[in-house]
């Protein structure tokens, strides 16, 4: 009898296994007008807090504020004059959306005020000359930003104090800053000495086991969990783990890889509703859920390359939504690109839901059925049930 119940529960598991996920996007792409006709070597962007404006940064001192909700308009952007010729190469938003700092190249250091739209140097900038930023980043407070440097150099910064070095720094690059929107607290990615923690003293916390990968960026996308995600070379991800009351003892977890993916992470943009957009080379796009760290193809580099083989060779510098599956990407190049849901076919959806029906009707008759096959008592009632077992009269 066990095996015949081992046999039965085998056949109702086989029949409840869910598809696989096909690694196909989700979205339609359509190309807007370009920010220019040449090559612009955009570099970053940021998305301002109140969801309006993106703000770009890029080679030779490029910046430019776009409209978020409509940056296939060129109407609406403002092309800024940064009096630079260096690479300006990532940019922050201060969490009231009033002003920006951007962090460049030779130890650029810049601040956009959206009310005139004027680009300054920061103040004290004297303190990072000739060294080459590679991130900026405010935390939520407001108080603070963090610089970032490719030497390892790491900053704290205020208009009022100007930059101050933070002890315990390394010497690899920093490649990503992102700091938790309800605790003080910051987590940073390098190249080569692993994933550290910034706490609300301003001190840096390193995590141990985490120097033997090679980390391109770090997000702190969902303000409920108490977690950041960083993304490495070789599709490897590591949770963080923030401990609030002392940011020494925060931790990262096991390395996990998505080995079903083609291609490589190279940054991370933030996703609607908390999520994070992972951006690959070739041209592709990953939804990160933080909270229940699973990931799924959002754009596939296959379907971009059969859509347009050129841009499917230009890279992602910037992808921000305004709603679920809504938004635009920003190339290197400076192509702007907006992708909207697919739309279902109706023919197509209404099989999915046949089948759906079907398969919600069939497992309950087939698992029974299967028990029936395998049960003596209940063939023996079903018999004398229909009067099987009974005599013929004469």
């Amino acid at each position: 009898m066990r095996g015949k119940l081992i046999f039965v529960f085998t056949c109702l598991f086989i029949l409840l296994i869910p598809s696989t996920i096909a690694s196909k996007s989700v979205v339609d792409l359509e190309i807007e007008e370009s920010l220019s006709n040449s090559d612009l070597g955009v570099l970053a962007g940021a998305l301002s807090p109140n969801g309006e404006s993106v703000l770009l940064v890029g080679l030779d001192g490029y910046a430019r504020e776009i409209s978020a909700l409509q940056a296939d308009d060129r109407s609406k952007d403002v092309e800024l004059n940064t009096g630079r010729t260096v690479s300006l190469i990532d940019v922050s938003w201060h969490p009231r959306g009033q002003a920006a700092l951007i962090a460049g190249e030779k130890g650029v250091a810049l601040r956009y005020e959206t009310s005139n739209h004027g680009v300054t140097l920061v103040n004290g900038t004297g303190e990072i000359i000739g060294r080459d930023l590679s991130s900026v980043e405010w935390r939520q407070a407001g108080d603070y930003a963090y610089f970032g440097a490719e030497d390892g150099g790491i900053w704290k910064f205020a208009e009022g104090i100007g930059f101050v070095a933070l002890d315990n720094s390394k010497n690899s690059s920093i490649t990503g800053i992102s700091c938790h929107r309800n605790i003080d607290v910051c987590v940073m990615s390098t190249l080569d000495d692993g994933l550290a923690v910034i706490g609300p003293t301003h001190n840096i916390s390193w995590l141990s086991g985490t120097s033997t990968d090679t980390w391109i960026d770090v997000d702190c996308a969902e303000p409920i969990l108490k977690e950041c995600v960083a993304f490495g070379t070789g599709l490897r991800t590591r949770i963080i783990s923030i401990d609030s009351i002392d940011s020494t003892k925060s931790s990262a977890g096991s390395s996990v890889q998505y080995t079903t993916l083609e291609g490589d992470f190279t940054k991370v943009s933030r996703g609607h509703d908390s999520t994070s957009l992972i951006i690959l080379a070739p041209f592709s796009t990953v939804r990160q859920y933080p909270v229940t760290d699973e990931a799924y193809v959002h754009i596939s580099s296959e379907d971009v390359s059969q859509w347009d083989a050129i841009i499917s060779g230009r890279s992602i510098s910037f992808a921000w939504e305004n709603s679920f599956n809504d938004g635009f990407i920003i190339t290197s190049f400076g192509n702007v690109i907006s992708f909207s849901p697919i739309t279902e076919d109706v023919s197509e959806s209404l099989v999915v839901v046949i089948i759906g029906y079907v398969v919600v009707i069939s497992v309950p008759g087939v698992v029974l059925g299967l028990i029936y096959m395998n049960s003596k008592t209940l063939q023996r009632k079903y018999a004398q049930l229909r009067g099987f077992g009974k005599k013929s009269k004469k």
